[in-house]
């Protein structure tokens, strides 16, 4: 299995805070990949009041220069709210500077205050999603230049540079939950991203459902073509195990709205229902052994590339999963290769 990393930095002042938070999450960037942890995705978010990256294709430039192997992802860039060909520009300028190692996570968004903050009407967003990627494609592949007239969009005779590293682009990903998105994003050439909040039984039937409309549409499927975000929270004894249990609740306090897709609708109400995280199985949370138990189950099921929120995602925690669970899977899986 590969493993990696999500969400983002944060400035502990708020929006007008100081660079600590940002210089943490750059050392945990840093150490991760030390570890051998493969990835890392970054969220995009504006207007939150409590220092969210909002500008994450800089943040990645700046971790391309502090690394060397990890991966560097958006999860996701909202492409609604931007220029295409400058997104474009961009990400192009950052797959070079890694030397090939941008994954390009793309979406609608779905924040209503986002949108009334940027002006732009909700329900613009997947037709102005569509148009956005359109333009981001041509630029990416069109040999010389190119004119493309659309209906927000429209450019005369450009040309993008630089070219990305990558041929003929970065991997696309994108952040799906129904069952009617996901084939599509099988259908388009995109990789998939699952969320930190569906029940292990949901992840499992996503991949499935990815698997086979790959498998339909005659595109070779890879299962790291998937990445499952999950909480991390390792704990050692009881004591550990209750405050865990705690920092997971308001978690779900926080994001339990947003799940989607079957058996998801069990947290729409979270916040009324204080009981209800007992039901929840999405994070990895226990002993180290009880850990590797819920991996070989994802693991079953078809997921083979693992992404860590936080909370719980520390270098402490990071440390321990690479020395004492890391190693244990990749023992398992050998067993399983030597027997086949």
């Amino acid at each position: 299995m590969k493993f990696g990393l999500f969400g983002g930095a944060r400035a502990r002042g708020g929006a007008a805070g100081d660079s600590d938070g940002y210089q943490d999450f750059i050392k945990y960037v840093v150490r991760a990949e030390e570890l051998g942890f493969s990835s890392v995705f970054l969220v995009e978010h504006h207007f939150t009041g409590f220092g969210q990256v909002s500008a994450s294709l800089n943040l990645l430039s700046y971790l391309a220069a502090r690394t060397s192997t990890i991966r560097l992802g958006t999860a996701v860039v909202v492409l609604p709210w931007h220029n295409p060909v400058l997104v474009a520009e961009e990400a192009a300028t950052l797959d070079l500077l890694s030397n090939g190692r941008l994954d390009f996570g793309v979406g609608k968004g779905y924040r209503p205050y986002e949108f009334s903050g940027f002006c732009i009407p909700q329900d613009e967003a997947t037709a102005r999603f569509d148009e956005a990627i359109d333009v981001i494609r041509h630029a990416w592949t069109s040999e010389g230049r190119f004119s493309y007239a659309g209906t927000w969009w429209h450019y005369d005779n450009i040309i993008v540079e630089p070219a990305p590293i990558q041929r003929p682009h970065p991997p696309f990903w994108m952040g799906a939950g129904s069952a009617e998105s996901i084939r599509r994003a099988a259908r388009e050439g995109y990789n998939l991203l699952l969320d930190q909040i569906a029940p292990t039984a949901v992840i499992i039937d996503r991949v499935r459902v990815f698997r086979e409309e790959c498998e339909a549409i005659g595109r070779p499927y890879n299962p790291t073509m998937v990445g499952v975000t999950r909480g991390l929270q390792i704990v050692h004894n009881e004591e550990e195990r209750h405050r865990a249990i705690a920092t997971r609740r308001e978690v779900l306090k926080n994001i339990g709205d947003l799940a989607r897709g079957p058996g998801a609708e069990r947290y729409h109400h979270i916040r009324d229902d204080p009981d209800a995280f007992e039901l929840d199985d999405a994070p990895l949370l226990g002993t180290p052994e009880e850990i590797i138990a819920q991996l070989e189950r994802l693991q079953a099921g078809g997921v083979e590339n693992v992404l860590f929120a936080a909370p719980g995602a520390s270098i402490a925690h990071l440390r321990t999963f690479a020395e004492e669970i890391m190693p244990a899977l990749d023992s398992k899986s050998a067993m399983v290769h030597a027997q086949v």
